[in-house]
């Protein structure tokens, strides 16, 4: 995980850890499996609207939806929830980045990630990068995909 060390002027060092947060509109617990299967790492938690205090004032057609989840990877976390349909916004400004080591590895993920997508950029030799490719996935996400060197 990448930790950041935040100073302001006139107070103490504050160290902290920056993860994305991502918000759903009902698909929360079948995106969160499909970046298990394509990214790898652990599901680490899961709660559905019924397992929480409130769920008693939860609407019937929401108690199995995701209230949080927290997907653990080698190097970071991901986390969501599906909205209230009154608060849900499509993801627009914001970008998921992964950086690979090798092209081959960038493949595999932004074809898997592709999958049922949209391709915004083909994965190809760039001049920054040995491939990099950008995408909208099936559950809406941005994602970018860069390998800077096939090592």
């Amino acid at each position: 995980m990448t930790l950041f060390s935040l100073s302001i002027a006139g107070t103490e060092e504050i160290n902290m850890l920056l993860n994305a947060y991502l918000n759903f509109n009902g698909q929360c617990d079948a995106a969160f499996k499909f970046y298990q299967q394509v990214l790898g790492g652990k599901i680490a938690f899961r709660l559905t609207n019924k397992e929480t205090p409130m769920a008693e004032q939860t609407p019937p057609d929401r108690q199995d939806k995701i209230a949080h989840i927290r997907l653990e990877l080698d190097g970071g976390v991901l986390m969501g929830s599906d909205c209230p349909p009154d608060y849900f916004e499509k993801m627009q400004g914001m970008v998921l980045s992964i950086n690979v080591d090798t092209i081959a590895d960038g493949a595999r993920i932004f074809n898997a990630l592709a999958k049922n997508g949209t391709v915004k950029m083909p994965y190809e030799k760039t001049f920054w990068a040995a491939s990099f490719g950008m995408l909208e996935d099936q559950f809406g996400t941005p994602w970018m995909v860069n390998c800077e060197k096939d090592g």
